[in-house]
């Protein structure tokens, strides 16, 4: 081969591997912030120049299979992954459990637990206790008590069918289409569905009830009987809570086939967030990691 033609190959070949590497590089990039008015069409990536972004190098790696984050002000979304997909809620459910218990019952109202069957998380009531519905609404959403929220399903006037039917109703209410449940305390059912979406708009709606967002804001609660002769040791079951600055709630949610699932509210600096997460396999630590990124890279338009 003559030696011209040798070193138009080599030069050639030279360019080939250059041009490979540039390309690859592109597509190894970090993920980075994406953003989009609530409601448009098209997801936006925005100029890095943008009020709305800053330092995204650092954005945080999500297992969690559903994302949806956004500020509740400005509509703005700031991060979403599958959020439209189907996920199993595990107890995230009882947030809109709460909701429609609170609609029924006033705080007061002493309520009989009956006899009751249900697995997973207990807020330890026993068979034919009389409890306020409030201490209720407590072991519900802060301790995640499955037995609080059959306790509260039994006791609605049209039976617990018909509690499931207005949970339903509510969430249309709420225009969280794309949910559906089939049981009050979030136990895997077929039928049983959400989405990150469909939480993130839920979560917004009940932070804004003033009883629901000081339940969910309080990190530990005793409730009794109406005796007085039996008491529940409350716990929240959210690590975030008096532990990352700004957040108030909102529910946890776990089952074997969920994963960790969790829906957060956070209020630092004026901005308000609403972050749902679906299937992760560090919700607390993601959820963190997440938040510290919004609150470094975005500002309010």
């Amino acid at each position: 081969m003559k030696p011209l033609k040798l070193a138009r190959q080599f030069v050639l070949l030279g360019i080939s591997s250059v041009v490979f590497l540039l390309t690859l590089a592109l597509y190894q990039r970090p993920s980075v912030y994406v953003a989009k008015t609530a409601g448009a069409n098209d997801t936006q990536l925005p100029p890095t120049n943008s009020p709305e972004v800053q330092g995204i190098a650092t954005f945080p790696i999500i297992t969690a299979q559903g994302v949806y984050a956004y500020d509740i002000d400005s509509g703005v979304i700031l991060y979403e992954k599958d959020a439209d997909s189907f996920f199993l809620p595990a107890s995230t459910t009882k947030i809109v459990t709460a909701l429609v218990a609170m609609d029924t019952f006033e705080p007061g109202t002493a309520i009989n637990t009956g006899e009751f069957y249900v697995g997973g998380s207990q807020m330890g009531l026993s068979w034919h206790e009389r409890i306020t519905a409030r201490d209720l609404f407590y072991g519900l959403l802060i301790h995640s008590g499955n037995d609080a929220a059959e306790v509260l399903a039994r006791a609605f006037p049209q039976g617990r069918a018909a509690f499931i039917n207005a949970m339903n109703d509510k969430v249309r209410e709420i225009n969280a289409f794309n949910t559906h449940f089939v049981n009050p305390s979030g136990l895997d059912q077929e039928g049983q569905i959400t989405t990150a979406e469909d939480l993130a708009r839920i979560a917004t709606y009940a932070m804004g009830k003033a009883e629901f967002a000081k339940i969910v804001a309080t990190e530990r609660y005793t409730a009794h009987d109406v005796g007085g002769t039996m008491a529940h040791n409350l716990v929240n079951r959210n690590e975030l809570l008096g532990k990352v600055p700004g957040v108030l709630g909102v529910k946890t949610g776990w089952t074997e086939n969920a994963r960790e699932n969790l829906v957060t509210y956070i209020e630092r600096d004026g901005k308000k967030v609403i972050i749902a997460l679906l299937g992760s396999q560090d919700r607390f630590g993601e959820t963190g990691e997440l938040i510290e990124w919004i609150y470094n890279s975005h500002s309010s338009p």
